[in-house]
């Protein structure tokens, strides 16, 4: 239970999050709440449509995070030094 729980804080570490205050307008804080509307004004609107530039952009990210995890698919140990564990592991008992 305790190694879960340090993994877990070992891999939130890793994680980049996006500097939010770095896309705040600079009327954030005396803004005003945004107006409630009504659930069937939402349903009535057409879907906002992705642009050509938008759509190149997360297709990029897409293509990027997908090269990075079939790097990580690779093996943690090579070879060689898993052998030279393995016979100092078995040398010693």
């Amino acid at each position: 239970m305790i190694r879960s729980l340090g993994v877990l804080a070992l891999l939130a570490g890793c994680a980049t999050f996006p500097e939010v205050e770095a896309v705040e307008s600079a009327d954030v804080d005396t803004a005003d709440y945004p107006r409630l509307v009504n659930i069937d004004t939402l349903i009535a609107r057409t879907a906002p449509r992705a642009t050509p530039d938008l759509r190149a952009g997360v297709e990029a990210r897409a293509a990027g995070l997908r090269a990075r995890a079939d790097a990580l698919r690779g093996p943690i140990i090579d070879d060689a030094t898993r052998a030279r564990m393995d016979a100092g592991v078995d040398g010693a008992g």
